[in-house]
């Protein structure tokens, strides 16, 4: 089963494994990874499940559209070029196994 590395602000990292299919959204709130709320439950509507996809990976967690770069505008916590997404569109998948999330503070 794929697994997922969250990197809390704190320095300490929370590993999981996650099914393919479930958006690491999800798998946040699963996983009581502290700071992901996921409020509007996955719809793209409230950027509050926002990620620091690590560098390593990035490229290969797909590509952001309109709509989510519209909601990366607005989050509380500044954007970063090739880093920011919203974790409810990152679906696991066996390509991902070992993908590593910092969570932003």
């Amino acid at each position: 089963m794929p697994k997922v590395t969250w990197k809390l602000p704190n320095g300490s990292e929370i590993v999981a494994d996650v099914d393919a299919g479930t958006t690491l959204m999800e798998a946040a709130l699963d996983n009581d990874i502290p700071e992901i709320i996921g409020e509007c439950g996955g719809c793209l509507s409230c950027a509050t499940c926002h990620v620091f996809v690590d560098e390593a990976w990035f490229s290969k967690a797909g590509e952001t559209d309109d709509m989510e770069e519209a909601m990366l505008d607005v989050t509380d916590v500044a954007k970063r070029p090739n880093s920011s997404r919203l974790s409810c569109q990152i679906t696991m998948s066996d390509e991902l196994d070992g993908i590593v999330l910092h969570v932003p503070a």
